[in-house]
């Protein structure tokens, strides 16, 4: 067991105090790592699990099957009906939130310290023992069908398949993880059985526990928690480039607001520029009202109620991605405003005052992120997805910090490219039209 101390630096209005997180990582007889918290003072224990592959490892023809799957998790376990599991998790006062992403299966639980034992056997029963009931796959699949049906009509999800689509094509990443109405229709119990197998395996499992508890207790945990899962899962989805091209892509839709998402390729998380970018996307469009978009787009023009740039990272595949809403009538100004700004940040970088606003803000944020059992429990999960050690919680200010002018203006130059800017418009924009 390897015992690391970590201090964080918690600033508060005017007053600051500091506060000691003490991070263990433990490994169970049968090889399950973890990071662990002791946090005696409540008696409450908070554990995240996260498996990595996901709606990602859908097989050929059944994508949605993840999604669905992880939606009967807590739907009968054992020899328990799905009314029979939800009255004994209620009657622990646990709870449990089973979640699907494209490349993470994301298991988030709560419960008080004197009904640990019995939380946890019930979490195992429906990790490793979950039903999938006829009954309630029907149920379920129709819940899901419905949100489908939703979707087709919400001009922001519209805009965001197709972009999808365009950008990664047949790659997981190109369609929706909620499958569509004829893959999911087609789904069967034993194609739940099926993603069961393949998502939740101990090979890519990920463990954290912060509350009442002991790491040397955790350790023990772990193997009669997960350890009838199956020790390997299939192959990962490959890499993808990012598909699109600069451009515009316009999807008619009876709306009197039009909704654009652009954006185009990005760089990795582990990336030595990223932390650069992380601060330069802060001035450009990640920073509320003090961001250069805003700021352009609806602070001088009143153009939109909102803009926003973001970094994204994912484990396949990366883009600068970013989404404007705006009048049919002003929604080609817009993105007009939006490349020009683009294209003057890749130019002319930012100023030393906006990188000193950027930082302070990025380091005064950070440490507030800590509040709460369940809180940490993510952000170390979240850690061990991507690499991280347990001692970035102290050093990641640092590597704010340590970004220069110098360094945020040669990324902006080098990342930011306004040509490559593909605009995904869905609405009946005036004076737009698709160029491909």
């Amino acid at each position: 067991m390897l015992r690391i101390v970590l201090s964080l630096c918690m600033i508060i209005i005017t007053s600051s105090a500091r506060a000691e997180i003490d991070i263990k990582q433990v490994t169970s007889p049968g090889g399950i790592n973890a990071w662990v918290v002791e946090e005696p003072s409540i008696p409450f224990v908070a554990l995240e699990i996260r498996f990595r592959g996901s709606a990602s490892l859908d097989l050929p023809g059944k994508r949605g099957a993840t999604n669905l799957m992880t939606g009967l998790l807590e739907e009968g376990a054992g020899e328990m009906s799905a009314q029979e599991f939800q009255t004994a998790r209620e009657a622990l006062a646990a709870s449990y939130s089973f979640r699907a992403f494209d490349d993470t299966l994301s298991i988030s639980a709560q419960f008080l310290t004197e009904n640990k034992t019995e939380a946890l056997a019930l979490l195992r029963q429906a990790l490793v023992d979950p039903r999938f009931d006829q009954d309630a796959l029907d149920r379920v699949r129709a819940q899901v069908l419905s949100g489908i049906a939703s979707d087709a009509k919400n001009p922001n999800d519209i805009a965001g398949a197709a972009f999808d689509a365009a950008a990664f094509g047949d790659h997981p990443y190109g369609s929706s993880i909620d499958g569509t109405v004829e893959s999911v229709t087609t789904l069967t119990r034993d194609d739940m059985f099926d993603a069961h197998r393949n998502a939740l395996t101990r090979d890519r499992v990920f463990v954290s526990v912060v509350g009442d508890t002991t790491a040397e207790a955790v350790g023990e945990m772990l193997d009669d928690l997960l350890g009838a899962l199956p020790a390997e899962g299939p192959p990962l989805a490959e890499d993808v480039a990012f598909g699109l091209e600069g451009g515009i892509t316009v999807i008619d839709y009876d709306t009197p607001q039009a909704v654009a998402l652009f954006g185009h390729a990005g760089l990795k998380r582990d990336d030595p520029d990223f932390f650069a970018a992380f601060v330069l996307n802060q001035v450009l469009g990640a920073g509320g009202f003090e961001s250069r978009l805003m700021t352009e787009v609806r602070e001088k023009r009143g153009l939109t109620y909102g803009i926003r740039s973001y970094l994204v990272s994912k484990f396949h595949a990366e883009m600068v991605f970013g989404s404007v809403a705006s009048a049919n009538a002003t929604i080609a100004e817009a993105i007009e405003v939006t490349r020009a700004e683009w294209a003057r940040m890749a130019d002319e970088g930012v100023t030393q005052e906006e990188l000193t606003t950027a930082k302070t803000y990025l380091t005064g944020e950070y440490p507030l992120r800590f509040d709460g059992n369940a809180e940490i429990a993510k952000i170390m999960v979240g850690m061990q997805m991507i690499g991280l050690p347990p001692e970035y919680v102290v050093n990641r200010n640092d590597y704010i910090e340590a970004v220069t002018l110098e360094d945020v203006n040669r990324v902006a130059s080098e990342l930011l490219q306004p040509e490559d800017l593909h605009f995904v418009v869905v609405g009946k924009p005036e004076g737009l039209e698709s160029t491909q």
